[in-house]
């Protein structure tokens, strides 16, 4: 088994007329795959991208796709949010 650690973002949305509605949650590395979500509260679109982390990464492993890993030789510190994924 191997275990990914995927970071994610989690940040504050606005409508079209700049005012504030929920907020936006994306996985850099799987943004491209569809790892991407929203939710009304921070927990609830934390909570939204923990699933869709997994439903992604468990659908890249049935159609036999590479799962992209971020960058070993880099030394990160960070408080943001992180979803682990073991496989």
């Amino acid at each position: 088994m191997k275990t990914y650690n995927f970071k994610v973002i989690v940040e504050p949305d606005e409508d079209f007329d700049g005012n504030p509605s929920g907020w936006h949650a994306y996985c850099p590395a799987l943004q491209k795959v569809g790892g991407s979500t929203w939710g009304e509260t921070e927990e609830e679109a934390l909570k939204n991208i923990n699933e869709v982390v997994h439903l992604v990464v468990e659908s890249m492993r049935e159609h036999g796709e590479p799962i992209p890993e971020e960058p070993a030789d880099q030394v990160e510190v960070t408080v943001e949010p992180r979803v682990a994924v073991t496989v």
